[in-house]
């Protein structure tokens, strides 16, 4: 498994029949052939009785560590989830498999809570799930003793740490909890602890070790990647553009469309109805029967798309999933990996599109600073004491400027998440995110504009922001300090919008031509390549340029437009080919249905307006077209060209 360290784990005290064992149970109770990639590893480990920490995407089945291990260990394996949602699920799921499971949350009468904590104690169940408020109840927590625990199992483990995107106070009280519990093999001390995660940075891995108490745990990191999901991100301008693309995206597919809030949720399921497609809305303001009808619906496959608040959408679960849209940026990084996760776990392609707009942010930050957010949502967990509440408020807001970062950035998207993560194996350019497909190489004069860039940056010694960095280019130099003020460089941009250097800059960052400084001055300076591009030593460059600027969707003048005017305009005003721009439309969209991408990432619309306009009649005249590279030409040019010739 990549990125696994088994820190403390002896192999040489695992049984050997221990390696048969785990797979006969495998099939036997689960029904599955093999295990997935560093499941078995994580499945010995807790059988050799390690405290183990797993950090596994979602869709790697980090359920089996703990659901195999209770099949083949004696007494009861308690398992604390956070939310009640989740833990009916797996409590029906084993059961429909013919395994005892139970669970106690708040929701349950107090006759079913002691009905299942009896069934524990007699020793009828493998598997007791508990909510983590349950650990606050005095009541509850002098009766642990009465349990014969196997392992301790802490599914959602980052809730512990409150740099996790679910910080839940009650999680703080688990390493006391375990503390009381009496291990089932009958040796002194506590049973052994076994979390899991799919989403923690280092710094959490850090946290839910010491607060959760492990003892030199066993430590599997699985490599972040998930290959056959396509990462987008989609600058909007506002709600009414995200309608008209929401429909594109997730037309004939099975999707998921995450949104901030319930009306929001609302307005993206009735926007699809309208388009024709069956959606369901899936939030808090629902009654619970509605609730339980849409995510039954969703799991039998009856119900293709659902438009859920990102909560309760984690009770959602399908292998099929080939769309995830977020209507609104996430609130941390955290959280949209996890969302995102739920695509593509068959391993089949799915893309994941986010659509951008800086207004959104509004709304997170709206969330923030409610006195609690989530109250609705998670009822029944003990609040936050106003220091506590105020620490959270400062973290969420880092994150949250984590997540814009991400959503801003031109770099390519897949390293960019994965290099959050901590995944050694992030790769400089994937070459199958919105960022790479767009990234394409400059012309002559984009050339020298990218220079003058560098040269800004070069001339200012390397000490300065951004913002500095654009005022010096475009020469306003009341905002500038003395040293800023009469460089060669200084007003060597007078005339263009500071905007359209600011995204440059952001672009050039983004192909690894400047780095940006990791401390609060985000303090520019070139790499070696960049310094290769500036002074000339390199006349190549590739870059995510900034996308073009969007008319707002809304009211337009009614006017009397001419049936033969064309539909789009080709480069330096020639007209394009109206009826041959419909058929490279066409032949676009079966080729993004075919590969399971976006369409814009076959061809800009830009592009395909170029080609009818031009008319290229081989392959060295198409090259010369904006935005056709060698990879557009070896993998479309015959295409094109036959589709032109006709």
């Amino acid at each position: 498994m990549r990125g696994c360290l088994q820190n403390g784990l002896d192999p040489a005290i695992i049984p050997v029949a221990m390696s048969l064992a785990p797979l006969a149970a495998l099939i036997q109770h689960f029904g599955h052939a093999a295990f997935r990639p560093g499941q078995k590893e994580v499945v010995e480990a807790a059988l050799a009785g390690s405290d183990v920490l797993a950090v596994m995407p979602t869709g790697f089945g980090k359920s089996i560590g703990y659901q195999l291990p209770a099949m083949l260990l004696p007494g009861v394996t308690l398992v604390v989830s956070p939310l009640v949602a989740l833990m009916k699920d797996q409590v029906d799921e084993l059961t429909r498999k013919g395994i005892a499971a139970a669970a106690i949350h708040s929701l349950m009468s107090s006759a079913d809570r002691d009905a299942a904590f009896a069934a524990a104690r007699a020793g009828r169940l493998r598997l007791l799930y508990v909510s983590p408020e349950r650990f606050a109840s005095r009541r509850f927590s002098e009766r642990l003793g009465e349990l014969t625990i196997a392992r301790f199992a802490v599914d959602e483990a980052h809730c512990v740490s409150e740099w996790g995107h679910d910080f839940r106070p009650d999680y703080r009280h688990l390493a006391e909890a375990a503390a009381r519990c009496k291990r089932a093999d009958g040796s002194s001390g506590r049973p052994p602890i076994l979390a899991f995660t799919a989403t923690a940075t280092p710094e959490v891995r850090q946290d839910i070790v010491a607060l959760l108490g492990l003892q030199n745990p066993a430590l599997f990191v699985a490599g972040f990647d998930r290959p056959n999901l396509f990462f987008d991100v989609r600058r909007v301008s506002g709600e009414l553009e995200k309608r008209a693309l929401l429909p594109e995206l997730v037309a004939g597919r099975r999707a998921l469309v995450y949104a901030a809030t319930r009306k929001s949720a609302e307005r993206a399921a009735a926007t699809l109805r309208a388009a024709g497609e069956e959606a369901f809305a899936y939030h808090a303001g629902l009654d619970e029967k509605e609730r339980h009808r849409v995510q039954n619906a969703f799991a039998e496959g009856s119900a293709r798309i659902v438009c859920a608040t990102n909560a309760f959408g984690m009770g959602i679960d399908r292998p099929d999933i080939d769309a995830v849209v977020h209507f609104e940026i996430p609130g941390s990084l955290e959280a949209y990996y996890q969302e995102i996760g739920r695509g593509g776990r068959d391993g089949r392609a799915a893309t994941t599109t986010l659509f951008w707009n800086y207004v959104d942010v509004r709304t997170r930050e709206f969330f923030i600073e409610k006195e609690d957010e989530e109250a609705e949502l998670w009822r029944h967990r003990a609040p936050l004491d106003p220091e506590q509440r105020e620490s959270k408020r400062e973290l969420d807001r880092k994150k949250l400027r984590r997540m814009i970062a991400y959503a801003d950035s031109t770099g390519c998207l897949r390293a960019a998440l994965l290099h959050y993560f901590g995944d050694p194996g992030a790769p400089a350019r994937c070459g199958n995110c919105g960022n790479c497909a767009r990234r394409r190489p400059l012309d002559a004069e984009e050339i020298l504009f990218l220079r003058k860039i560098l040269s800004g940056v070069a001339r200012a010694g390397e000490r300065f922001g951004k913002r500095k960095i654009t005022a010096m280019l475009v020469g306003d130099r009341e905002s500038l300090p003395l040293s800023l003020q009469a460089l060669s460089t200084t007003g060597l941009l007078a005339g263009e919008e500071p905007k359209k250097i600011g995204r440059w800059i952001d672009a050039a960052a983004g192909a690894g031509l400047l780095q940006v400084s990791d401390d609060v001055y985000r303090t520019l300076s070139l790499t070696r390549r960049g310094r290769d591009v500036m002074a000339g030593r390199s006349a190549h460059a590739e870059l995510t340029l900034p996308e073009p600027a969007r008319p707002r969707i809304g009211r337009v003048k009614k006017t009397r437009i001419s049936p033969a005017a064309p539909a789009e305009a080709g480069p330096r005003g020639t007209e394009a080919d109206h009826a041959l721009l419909a058929a490279l439309k066409l032949w676009r969209r079966r080729e993004a249905s075919e590969r399971a991408i976006p369409a814009y990432v076959v061809l800009h619309d830009r592009t395909l307006a170029a080609i009818a306009a031009l008319r290229p009649a081989s392959l060295e005249a198409l090259a010369e077209v904006p935005g056709i590279g060698p990879a557009k030409l070896a993998a479309y040019g015959k295409e094109l060209l036959a589709l032109v010739a006709r």
